[in-house]
């Protein structure tokens, strides 16, 4: 049996069995996780993200194959986190290792975890973060995120990627419109996938319309790329459009502010879990179910209740 100190110095040697311990502990929420995830922080950091998301069905899985295999093709190892509906029986992720990733599946340099999205509004996991993190103290270059397609609430891929790549296909144009406010703030880069079918030149008109009408908060317009992705069609020049997305990042210091911003969010993530935790104790979840007949009733209201829960966590942690 390996102790959490060997596991994570195996991850830091680029142990791909310990590595996939590693992912496991996080998922199932083990008790030496956190002591994992300090033991190779210092060893984060030099793997570039790269998040990729968008609407069901746009070929994002087939997009993150061929975007895996060129770098391949430049040496580089890749890992990738496909971020997939949760089971409502399990709670695992529904789909498991991507079947549609054939052409880097048996790669030894280029690692592939499923993790249920686990009802996060946002399609991420709450664990994808730290998952991607033993994938960065592991070794890996290209860290590849690519999430569940679920429209709008999609959001938190832009605070964990470095570079944000929104996957669209010609049937998209219709709720184009719909998703200004949403899921076309977010994007980075924007791909036009399956663009051998009916209407996507005028698909890309609409993108790039929205785009021009969007505000820049930092000096970069998002572009949009068309693909094929199931032929490799436009690959390499998707490559090339996020090197220079990540070198405009470097140049301009807003990969810096980026990652400064990932790191406060996680902190705030792991206080908000730990507090969670601390909180729902026996006698509080005591409380909770014995006074909301009276809220059901109509006697107490939520607030009510919820102040009174407050008081008694308060008390204690006075004494």
């Amino acid at each position: 049996m390996y102790t959490v100190e060997q596991i994570s110095n195996q991850i830091i040697a680029g142990d791909r069995i310990s590595i996939s311990r590693g992912i496991s502990m996080i998922e199932n929420e083990h008790p030496d996780s956190m002591f994992l995830l300090n033991k190779i922080f210092k060893n984060t950091g030099n793997g570039y993200r790269i998040g990729i998301t968008g609407p069901p069905g746009a070929g994002k899985s087939t997009l993150t194959n061929k975007l895996a295999a060129f770098y391949r093709r430049k040496n580089l190892k890749v890992g990738i986190i496909a971020v997939d509906p949760t089971s409502p029986f399990t709670g695992g992720a529904i789909l498991g290792d991507r079947i549609r990733m054939t052409d880097v599946e048996l790669d030894g340099n280029v690692f592939i975890r499923s993790m249920a999205s686990r009802g996060s509004l946002g399609g991420l996991s709450k664990k994808t973060s730290e998952a991607v993190d033993i994938l960065d103290a592991g070794g890996f270059q290209i860290l590849i995120i690519e999430t569940v397609g679920v429209g709008q609430s999609e959001l938190d891929i832009a605070s964990t990627a470095d570079t944000t790549i929104v996957v669209l296909v010609p049937e998209s144009g219709d709720s184009i419109q719909a998703m200004k406010a949403g899921l076309m703030e977010i994007g980075d880069i924007f791909v036009l996938n399956k663009s051998d079918r009916a209407g996507a030149d005028q698909a890309v008109m609409s993108i790039k319309t929205i785009l021009n009408l969007k505000q820049q908060i930092i000096n970069w317009h998002p572009d949009v790329i068309q693909t094929i992705a199931s032929e490799g069609k436009g690959i390499e020049q998707l490559a090339e459009l996020i090197e220079k997305h990540k070198q405009f990042l470097i140049s301009t210091g807003t990969l810096y502010q980026k990652r400064e911003q990932r790191l406060a969010i996680q902190i705030r993530n792991i206080i908000a879990e730990h507090l969670h935790i601390e909180f729902w104790d026996k006698e509080r979840e005591n409380i909770l179910n014995t006074k909301l007949k009276a809220v059901i009733e109509k006697h107490l209201t939520p607030y009510e209740l919820v102040e009174q829960l407050l008081k008694n966590y308060n008390s204690r942690d006075l004494k």
